[in-house]
C-alpha cells in the first residue's frame, strides 16, 4: 500500500521520480550505466543480480519486473530464476553465475560476510576484477531500489482492485512480464522523457 496520498494504489518507480526530478534523472543515467553499460556480465546475468537483490531484500515490485527482465534474455534459465528465493544453489544455474549471486546475497543481508575467499571463488569461476567491480554495482544500485519502493509503499500495480494479490496474482504477473520484455528492449533511458513536465504515464 502506497504510504504517500499522491502515489495513489497503483504507483510505479517514475511516481517516485516525479517527487525529485532531480534526483530521478541521474538514477536513471546511473540504471543505464550500471545495467547497459559495457561488461564482462550480459545484460541478463545483471538484471538476475538485481532481481535476486531484490527478492532477498524484499524489495516486491523491484523483484517482480527484473526477474521477467532477466527470463526475457537467452543467456538466463527462466524456471531457474523462478525457483532462486527458494534454493539457490539447486535453481539450475550454470556454475560460473553462482558465486557471483552468492556475493550478492551476502553483500545484500550481511556486508561484512563478503570476505577475500568469496572474491577468490568469483575469481575462480572464471570471473576478473572488473567483472566483480560491475557486479557490486548491481548490488548496491538495487538494494537502493529495493528499500525506495518498500519505503514509499510502492509494490506493484494493482489489475483488479488495489495491489492486486491471490486470484489477480496472474494479471500481476502479465505487467511484470510486459514491463519486462520493454526493459529489455529499450533499456532505460527512455524513461527520463517521462520525467519531464507533461511525460506521461510512468511506465517502469
Amino acid at each position: 500500500m502506497a504510504k504517500f496520498r499522491k502515489l495513489g494504489e497503483d504507483a510505479a518507480v517514475l511516481d517516485i521520480f516525479k517527487m525529485s526530478p532531480a534526483a530521478g534523472a541521474p538514477l536513471l543515467l546511473l540504471h543505464e550505466a550500471i545495467m547497459r553499460g559495457p561488461s564482462p556480465l550480459s545484460e541478463g546475468e545483471r538484471e538476475l543480480i538485481s532481481a535476486y537483490v531484490c527478492g532477498i531484500a524484499g524489495g516486491r515490485y523491484c523483484h517482480g519486473v527484473h526477474a521477467e527482465t532477466a527470463k526475457a534474455y537467452d543467456d538466463i534459465p527462466g524456471e531457474a530464476v523462478d525457483a532462486m528465493l527458494g534454493d539457490l544453489e539447486s535453481a539450475g544455474f550454470p556454475p560460473k553465475i553462482l558465486p557471483i549471486l552468492r556475493m550478492a546475497g551476502k553483500l545484500t543481508e550481511d556486508p561484512a560476510s563478503f570476505s577475500e575467499a568469496d572474491a577468490r571463488d568469483v575469481y575462480d569461476a572464471g570471473w576478473d576484477e572488473q567483472a566483480l567491480h560491475d557486479a557490486i554495482m548491481v548490488v548496491c544500485c538495487f538494494n537502493f531500489m529495493s528499500r525506495l519502493l518498500e519505503g514509499h509503499g510502492v509494490e506493484g500495480p494493482s489489475v483488479d482492485g488495489p495491489n492486486a494479490d491471490g486470484p489477480n496474482a496472474d494479471g500481476r504477473r502479465a505487467l511484470f512480464e510486459e514491463r519486462g520484455r520493454r526493459l529489455k528492449e529499450d533499456g532505460y533511458l527512455p524513461l527520463l522523457r517521462l520525467l519531464e513536465p507533461g511525460g506521461g504515464a510512468a511506465a517502469e
